[in-house]
């Protein structure tokens, strides 16, 4: 596990710089200091018990800034930049504007005798992962040796999250592309601790658990043999990983990657499935950005869980919005009003164009 260079930006905030050379300087601006509270909230919605979280300081984060005025890229004078260095490998720091924070309140429900009404303080963490310094870089074009340093930070903050009580949840994710909704151009991606487990990971885990109740076998471990067993959706299958269009794909470009060994998450794979995960990893995102001779706009969405969760195994989605070289899908009525996915593509044709590319 890497040993990071830890420091305090000028508002309080936490950064971290792993593998560097240069060391933090001083941050210099004039940042208003951080609420004692937090200043986000999660209410529950009453029809589904989903959480909701609202954060209105997010309207101010920054949006599509001129490269020069980048907060993302080093600044050893620290005065324009979240990163005070004169370079960097790869850089963490807390958000500015978080959706969740971490300012020693305890997670716990804002008293409200109305059920309909549940609302809870925001508590949490949220981080930005800067992958490099380089402004026009991407994940796809990092090194071998820098994409397997990005898994051991990954993992470092798995680690250092999970140990905490008040996270129950720890996504790792990248957001990329203007057709995604970034709005800082720079290669990144983001962190969050959530004090309660999503819906998403509520759905998978207890449909896990079902699929146990009924078949008496891991259902993780099934679908991975069963595409392996199949081969019609395999895009790369190595000694330690396996890269896969799922049977039911939702998105007309979309790619689950696992590790072969069943585990829960980042903080438990061996260095050589680290190695080997990487190299999967950079293979998959290349091939996205092969598939239409242009960047390809991807959500990159790891799931995993804590050591002694009762079901679980670690994964990535990737996933594209670009249907084809000059479309995009829009999530539109049956998608965003009924969650029922539509995809225009089929599975097999996503698997075979992808695997084209990476021949």
């Amino acid at each position: 596990m890497p040993t990071p260079v830890r420091g305090r930006l000028a508002d309080d905030r936490e950064i971290l710089l792993y593998d560097s050379d240069t060391g933090l300087g001083v941050d210099r601006r004039d940042l208003p200091r951080r609420s004692p509270l937090p200043v986000t909230t999660v209410r529950r919605d009453p029809r589904t018990g989903d959480r909701v979280i609202v954060a209105p300081a997010r309207q101010e984060r920054t949006y599509h800034p001129p490269r020069q005025m980048c907060p993302l890229c080093p600044d050893p004078d620290g005065r324009s930049s979240e990163i005070p260095a004169a370079d960097y490998r790869v850089a963490v720091l807390e958000n500015r504007f978080p959706a969740l924070s971490t300012v020693g309140v305890p997670y716990r429900a804002v008293p409200e005798a109305n059920p309909l009404r549940v609302e809870e303080l925001g508590t949490g963490r949220c981080e930005v992962v800067c992958f490099s310094s380089d402004h026009d870089g991407s994940f796809a074009a990092l090194s071998d040796e820098h994409a397997r340093l990005m898994i051991d930070v990954w993992a470092h903050r798995t680690a250092e999250l999970f140990a905490r009580d008040d996270i129950a949840e720890v996504y790792c994710f990248e957001n990329r592309g203007a057709e995604i909704g970034v709005t800082l151009a720079h290669p990144h991606g983001q962190i969050y601790g959530y004090p309660f487990r999503t819906r998403r990971t509520r759905d998978l885990l207890r449909t896990a658990a079902a699929y146990r109740a009924e078949h008496g076998t891991d259902l993780f471990e099934s679908i991975l043999a069963d595409e392996i067993a199949d081969r019609t959706r395999l895009l790369v299958r190595t000694e330690h990983t396996t890269a896969f269009v799922p049977f039911a794909a939702r998105w007309p470009v979309e790619v689950h990657v696992y590790p072969n060994r069943h585990v829960r998450n980042l903080i438990d794979l061996t260095a050589a499935e680290a190695d080997d995960l990487a190299l999967v990893y950079l293979t998959v995102l290349r091939a996205f950005d092969a598939l239409y001779a242009r960047p390809l706009p991807y959500i990159a969405s790891w799931h995993q869980y804590r050591a002694d969760a009762e079901e679980g195994y670690l994964h990535a989605e990737l996933f594209s919005v670009r249907r084809s070289a000059d479309k995009l899908k829009y999530l539109a009525g049956s998608e965003s009003g009924r969650d029922a996915f539509l995809n225009d593509k089929t599975p097999e044709t996503i698997a075979a164009d992808l695997r084209a590319v990476i021949a």
